[in-house]
């Protein structure tokens, strides 16, 4: 027997060696008087080579200093864990958990007791999981850059300010994300005549906008045909049903041509919100849809879709999307067309920019939550 083995090791080295985990014994002088196969084969090492040797001298440099400094900390305290490696016999590494424990035997003498937990398969998955982070970040950057682009496509669909003789038209749009499902468009025909549209997509983000923009495309292919406007529905209908064919998508929209200098006004909308008509002291009239949501039926828009108007000077046109009445407060009652047209109607005696800023400061002081979903705000005003 080695006299420099305590009894109580001699009779659990044969227990130590059935394990899985590599185990190291030091003495008092932090020289190894055991360690057991696995760990032995873990450093590339015989058993025999390494008895009597330091326990530190396998490291170098800032490495050794490390292990020094865990072994005096483990003197002070009694015990010890952290990560660190098994330097091996080829210069390569075995990662590991060293756990560590002082003891001391039935006559007094004082050991350490190292286990060794090989975790170079959780290493491995640590590197691959931050190759792959790498690259989801990289292509996050990727969505994020082409989402900005996205956005400012988007951003584009927005109906724009402009005055047009003397009808004057102020406009909001705020998508709920990055890009939405909302568009709408002012366009001057010829001095004669401007179209006025608000859309509505069903949904929010990527697929709403790609759907939107092909929307938008044919819309501009038929206003700049001088499409009547109920005609103009009909065929948007026919050809989201027809052609995109997507499952329970639908949309809505209302437009409005001017002519006459903005003295005459024709309207048609399907499945769209009531556009607000106010009369130059407030009072207001609701222009509803003569046909239902579309893209999901052939026969959404009536052979009459559209409404004939008069209009003078001083009157006003409000049209919007939903994102301005589906709106709910603390009480969890939703703003709905009645409050929404109180608001309008509160304004309606302010300049045009400024009514635009009451009723978007108006819904948003309504609205308790973050929002949810876009909106489109397009008024008019014969002068």
């Amino acid at each position: 027997m080695d006299l420099n083995k305590p009894d109580w090791l001699v009779q659990m080295e044969g227990i130590l060696e059935t394990l899985n985990e590599g185990v190291l014994i030091v003495d008092d002088c932090h020289k190894i008087i055991f360690l057991n196969e696995c760990l032995a084969q873990m450093a590339g090492y015989a058993p025999g080579e390494l008895l009597g040797r330091p326990a530190a001298h396998f490291y170098e440099g800032d490495d050794r200093t490390f292990i020094m400094q865990q072994i005096s900390r483990t003197e002070q305290v009694g015990r010890n864990r952290y990560a660190f490696y098994v330097p091996r016999r080829d210069a390569t590494r075995v990662p590991v958990i060293l756990s560590s424990r002082v003891i001391e035997d039935p006559d007094g003498r004082v050991f350490t007791v190292v286990t060794f937990t090989d975790i170079t398969e959780q290493k491995h998955a640590e590197e691959k999981l931050r190759a792959a982070n790498v690259q989801l970040e990289q292509r996050a950057r990727e969505i994020e850059a082409e989402l900005e682009l996205a956005s400012r496509v988007q951003q584009s669909l927005a109906p724009m300010c402009i005055r047009w003789g003397r009808v004057v038209v102020e406009t909001a749009y705020s998508p709920v994300s990055s890009i939405g499902g909302d568009f709408g468009h002012v366009m001057p025909l010829d001095e004669g005549q401007l179209s006025l549209l608000v859309c509505d997509v069903s949904g929010h983000g990527i697929s709403s906008a790609l759907i939107a923009n092909r929307i938008y495309s044919e819309t501009m292919s038929l206003l700049e045909r001088r499409v009547e406007a109920g005609e103009m529905l009909r065929r948007l209908n026919r050809f989201v049903v027809q052609q995109l064919r997507v499952s329970g998508f639908y949309f809505t929209m209302a437009i409005v041509r001017l002519t006459a200098h903005g003295a005459r006004m024709s309207f048609a909308a399907g499945g769209h919100p009531p556009a607000i008509l106010l009369s130059p002291s407030g009072e207001a009239r609701l222009l509803e849809s003569r046909g239902t949501v579309l893209g999901m039926l052939d026969e959404a828009i009536p052979a009459h879709a559209a409404d004939e108007f008069d209009l003078s000077s001083g009157e006003r046109l409000v049209l919007y999307t939903d994102g301005l009445t589906e709106v709910w407060n603390q009480q969890e009652e939703m703003l709905g067309l009645d409050g929404f047209s109180r608001i309008v109607q509160r304004h309606a005696a302010l300049p045009l920019d400024q009514m635009k800023l009451g009723i978007l400061r108006d819904v948003e002081a309504f609205r308790h939550g973050p929002v949810t979903d876009d909106i489109s705000l397009v008024l008019l005003e014969i002068q």
